[in-house]
């Protein structure tokens, strides 16, 4: 058990770093003062070397600072109690909690689909009805705040999850593939968001934006500017919880995923296959629907076309990277938050593309999903292991 766990946690730490280091390449090939000093390399070898180092510290430094803050500046704040200071000093932490925490929501909801063989793709456009919904509760129906966040979180919760059950029901009845169906939803999704805020919830003016929400729904702070880290992180966390303890520790959860196991053994053992199927999906959607709410209510406070930076697309790796389990995508959502908040830093301070910070994704992605190459690369010897993680099915599943 503990050799498995080990193991579990030991692969996708080498395939980061392994990720990093072929990143680091990446990062000297894009400087212009390295590729100088490579023209040069048979005249000063050492000054080339000394230009990469150079160049890889720098740029690792700036991303570090950028994503976690400058230690010694933090410390001295929390030395001299300066109120400004300290918000300063822990900004750049705040932001990329603010980062990581709709990546927890959608890496939750794919997961979910996982684990009862479905690949939901269609988190980003249930992401967009989840915003819609608590966009629309938000600044449509005057509450006090003790009902009214409630009520348009469970309104994108709602939203969603029925946007998301559809799929779900498509699979079970008529044996559509959920990767088509969410797919042409995603679509649907978008226009759906675009027909919406160039018509009924289009505030007056020129600019496609909805309303602004009321303060009664918004998602509270637990800071003054610039800090924007609110509330959501720890809803992330809690729902985090809820899926561990639904999906390893209710009956429901077991059914889910003795579906995605085998889901004709489940039939012959009496499961409800369409049951469960509408519900996995249906319970996906409410989880992206959530990250969807956190952005409008926590954040913007109002909805836009381009709100999403492809956070649903994202969650796949993240699922993927936490091996369909809550804490492993909880995990893998504050390593891309991480990464996400200090691209930005990187490029300011250290000259070198935000896109970087995209191939290092792909990277770690890739050696995660081929843990053949990182058991090569640092030798690491197979374990026979009882079962495997079901993920999801293939096409004819």
């Amino acid at each position: 058990m503990a050799g498995s766990l080990g193991e579990a946690l030991l692969l996708p730490l080498l395939a980061i770093i392994t990720a990093l280091i072929v990143g680091a390449i990446f990062i000297a090939l894009t400087d212009p003062v390295v590729l100088a000093a490579l023209g040069n390399f048979f005249n000063a070898p050492l000054a080339a070397v000394a230009a990469i180092g150079n160049s890889v510290v720098t740029a690792y430094v700036s991303l570090f600072r950028s994503s976690f803050g400058d230690p010694v500046r933090m410390v001295n704040a929390l030395v001299s109690g300066d109120p400004n200071r300290l918000r300063l000093a822990f900004w750049p932490l705040s932001e990329s909690l603010v980062a990581s925490t709709p990546y927890i929501f959608a890496g939750l909801a794919v997961a979910f689909g996982f684990r009862c063989g479905l690949f939901n793709i269609g988190a980003e456009g249930q992401l967009f009805i989840g915003a819609i919904c608590a966009v629309w509760i938000g600044y449509s129906i005057g509450l006090p705040w003790i009902f009214h966040l409630p009520l348009a979180l469970l309104g994108a919760m709602v939203g969603a999850g029925l946007w998301g059950a559809v799929p779900g029901f498509l699979k079970a009845k008529t044996g559509a593939h959920e990767v088509i169906t969410t797919i042409m939803m995603n679509y649907m999704a978008y226009r759906l968001a675009d027909w919406l805020l160039h018509g009924p919830m289009m505030r007056p003016g020129y600019n496609p934006i909805s309303p602004d929400i009321l303060p009664s729904a918004y998602l509270p702070k637990f800071f003054a500017d610039p800090i924007r880290f609110h509330a959501g992180f720890f809803l992330a966390l809690f729902m985090a919880w809820v899926v561990y303890w639904l999906l390893f520790k209710s009956t429901l959860g077991f059914e889910i995923r003795t579906v995605g196991a085998n889901p004709s053994a489940a039939k012959y053992a009496g499961m409800n296959i369409t049951k469960n199927f509408v519900l996995a999906m249906g319970i996906s959607g409410a989880l992206a629907g959530m990250a969807g709410a956190n952005e409008v209510l926590g954040l913007n406070h109002n909805l836009a076309s381009a709100f999403s930076s492809g956070y649903g697309f994202d969650s796949i790796a993240l699922a993927l990277l936490g091996k369909s389990h809550p804490a492993g995508v909880v995990l893998a959502a504050l390593l891309f938050g991480f990464l996400r908040s200090g691209a930005t830093g990187m490029q300011s301070y250290a000259g070198i593309p935000i896109d970087i910070i995209s191939i290092i994704q792909a990277l770690v992605i890739i050696f995660v999903a081929a843990p053949a190459i990182v058991r090569s690369i640092y030798r690491i010897r197979i374990r026979r292991e009882a079962g495997g993680e079901v993920f999801t099915r293939g096409w004819g599943g």
